[in-house]
């Protein structure tokens, strides 16, 4: 986040008044915290105003919502750490990296949300106080601990989010699995300067020279790798969005029990991590160089 935005966006704090300075884990980081509960959903009145009115991020026009209504969506998951330990959120709570906690752009605040990996089938519910991620393709910002638990804490991963609303809590809804779930849903409100189209949500297939180069053998980006091909499809059209020069060499690989998402070949290992550097610059995502025969 550019340091010129920080006034602006003190009135939000924690995830929405980051300056650019690196974060994580930090040092005595407790033992156990992968036994940390769950957060207990309850029903709690919407906040009126304050963390709930309209606001502007980047020339980025936000307006959360301020019913109790549903939510189901798909995209990047980050966390946040130590340099925001103990500082304000958006609802004007002290931010507790080892809380089971998040941020979101336009969930109304508070409330709470089941958070799933595709790619391990890992589960969490937390408690949503904060404003933010502001980085394209992001959905929700966890806790550390929360990250932790949902096995994300190497880096941005594919997640599936769904808010659970009173009627949810009241039905005990938190308690059963999310592919059990099947709410209404509604989309994030959609940021009103310059819209961005949304993706398509349909199947996009690997292009056939990307799929025909995977099994030539050389050098390759490995991506991702899920367990269901829907998550692999989702991060397909990521890099299709977010890195258009990369899109061509991109495949979708059936290769049981998992579907891979890769790149490639390149004839040498040195230019597969060239490749993987600037990746990294564009996107937040580790790429792991790998070797097909």
């Amino acid at each position: 986040m550019l340091a010129g935005l920080l006034s602006v966006l003190l009135l939000f704090g924690g995830c929405a008044s980051r300056a650019p300075e690196r974060d994580g884990a930090g040092s005595d980081i407790p033992a156990d915290l992968q036994r940390v509960p769950d957060a207990v959903p309850r029903v709690e009145p919407l906040r009126v105003g304050g963390p709930n009115k309209p606001y502007e991020v980047l020339g980025v026009r936000y307006e959360p919502h301020t019913s109790d209504v549903p939510l189901r969506e798909r995209g990047l998951a980050s966390w946040y750490g130590a340099k925001f330990h103990g500082k304000p959120t958006s609802s004007g709570e002290p931010y507790d990296m080892y809380a089971m906690t998040a941020a979101h752009k336009t969930m109304p605040l508070p409330s709470y949300a089941r958070v799933r990996n595709p790619a391990n089938g890992r589960e969490i519910i937390v408690r949503v106080n904060d404003r933010g991620p502001f980085h394209a393709g992001r959905v929700i910002d966890l806790s550390y601990t929360a990250a932790l638990k949902l096995g994300v804490l190497n880096g941005v991963a594919p997640v599936e989010v769904e808010r659970l609303t009173h009627a949810d809590i009241r039905a005990g809804l938190p308690s059963r699995p999310m592919t059990a779930a099947a709410p209404a849903v509604l989309p994030t409100v959609s940021p009103i300067v310059s819209p961005t189209p949304a993706p398509a949500t349909t199947s996009v297939p690997a292009p056939v020279a990307a799929q025909a180069a995977a099994a030539s053998g050389g050098f390759f980006l490995q991506l991702g790798a899920f367990r269901e091909r829907d998550g692999a499809l989702q991060l397909q059209r990521l890099l299709q969005r977010e890195a258009p020069w990369l899109a061509p060499l991109v495949a979708v690989l059936d290769e049981a029990p998992w579907v891979r998402v890769q790149a490639g070949p390149w004839p040498d290992r040195g230019q597969a991590e060239s490749m993987a550097a600037r990746l990294a610059q564009a996107l937040p995502l580790q790429a792991l160089v790998v070797r097909r025969p």
